[in-house]
């Protein structure tokens, strides 16, 4: 157990150490976090106690489970109706169009390299790599926007495209990740049901979050300190955190629940039901409590990079990258010209939306989970994303300042000066 907290102190300073590395030379946090795992893994092999790190995988990929629960129900408080009612449906129209067009792209594609060579991608596979596809990452885009003092119509639409994004992004896993399983699950015999069936799981998930939602709203009314507060949020993420892996492995159910997207509804429900300063406060502390957690998800997830299979994932990871930047351009495009915006945010809008990282990650570690061993090409998922988000999160914030530079949003050319950001 020694060992364990050992692992532990030595995944939180590598982090520190690489997310300052990362900053000094104006690279996101989360790259840092990711390289750092890299070196992380490296440096457990050079000392030849790898092994002893994987007899304590199950208990540290605890930690992945928490930090997903705290993503998504950060991204539910973001679904706010008064600020829908200011702002209308133009961000939800074009955050769901350029996440579709990722998904499109990034599944023809891949389903394209199937049925020309089946042994290098399975059709589960393609389903979830395509519905991560539609994930982006919000800060990366946020540090160039405060950067460089962007303003105009593509900066508006922008900022809220990504907070919607990836909302739209859970969601659409959620139905992606449900006929995959159907998809998978030869045994299946009833047809109408296996149609149904991922959109059944998905109002499930909803419905679990959505109660839990209102339970936060109510035990907040009884527990009025701030360490309270913080312990009813962190006690509620944890029970349904906790939910899939029991109907999975106690209850022995052929159901996929959902706990990104509960989360979400959870988060939702809570910033929608409770005054504005109550959901500050809340918010404010889980921000302090959080930032060592997703920390090391980020960390664990670069030290789960396997270097050696990039090779053999190759093709698929081209693929994946091209294509998910071709489908956010073309989506949010059209999803201008469906708003009748401008002509800047229809050309540049899509450009911005290349980062890619923490929901992301998470999501190919759930759908890795998920296909299990029976799928050869299971591993492959997390190998391509994450090296996917090392190459979006190293060009995206250079693909976003040029983007809002062709816009004419861009106020200062000045050298910017290091903006600190949340991870995300």
């Amino acid at each position: 157990m020694e060992l364990l907290l050992l692992f532990i102190g030595g995944i939180l300073f590598t982090g520190l150490l690489f997310g300052k590395l990362a900053r000094f030379v104006h690279l996101p946090n989360v790259t840092g976090y990711l390289v750092g795992g890299v070196v992380f893994a490296l440096i457990l092999k050079l000392f030849k106690i790898d092994d002893d790190y994987n007899k304590y995988k199950d208990s540290i990929e605890l930690i992945p489970t928490i930090a997903l629960g705290f993503i998504a129900f950060s991204i539910g408080t973001e679904f706010k109706f008064s600020y829908f009612k200011v702002v209308g449906i133009k961000p939800i129209i074009i955050a769901i169009f350029e996440s579709i067009g990722a998904v499109i792209f990034v599944l023809v594609g891949l389903l394209i390299l199937y049925f020309i060579n089946p042994n290098i991608v399975s059709i589960p596979v393609a389903m979830m790599l395509a519905a991560i596809a539609s994930a982006t990452a919000p800060a990366a885009t946020i540090m160039v926007i405060k950067q460089y003092k962007a303003k105009g119509e593509v900066t508006s639409n922008l900022l809220s495209v990504v907070a919607l994004d990836d909302a739209v992004a859970l969601m659409l896993f959620g139905i992606m990740f449900a006929i995959a399983n159907t998809v998978s699950n030869h045994n299946n015999s009833n047809v109408v049901f296996s149609i149904f069936k991922p959109f059944l799981e998905v109002i499930a998930s909803l419905g679990v979050g959505f109660a839990v939602g209102f339970l936060i709203t109510v035990l907040l009314k009884w527990f009025t300190g701030r360490g309270n507060r913080l312990t009813v949020v962190l006690a509620l993420i944890l029970i349904v955190s906790s939910l899939e892996a029991i109907i999975r492995e106690n209850l022995h159910w052929d159901f996929s629940f959902s706990t990104l997207l509960a989360c979400m509804m959870m988060g939702a429900v809570f910033t929608n039901t409770n005054p504005t300063e109550k959901v500050n406060t809340v918010m404010e502390l889980v921000d302090r409590f959080t930032p060592p957690i997703l920390l090391m998800f980020f960390v664990i997830s670069g030290a789960d990079l396997d270097l050696a299979s990039i090779k053999e994932v190759g093709l698929i990871g081209i693929i994946y990258i091209i294509a998910r930047v071709i489908g956010k351009v073309v989506g949010a495009s059209i999803g201008g010209v469906a708003t009748k915006s401008s002509p800047e945010v229809k050309k540049y809008l899509g450009w911005a939306l290349v980062p890619q990282a923490g929901v992301a990650i998470g999501l190919s570690l759930v759908a890795m989970n998920a296909l299990g061993a029976d799928d050869p090409h299971a591993s492959a998922i997390r190998t391509v994303v994450l090296c996917a988000t090392l190459i979006y999160e190293l060009t995206g914030p250079l693909l976003t300042k040029m983007a809002l530079k062709k816009a004419g949003e861009i106020q200062t050319v000045d050298k910017p000066k290091e903006i600190k950001t949340q991870v995300q």
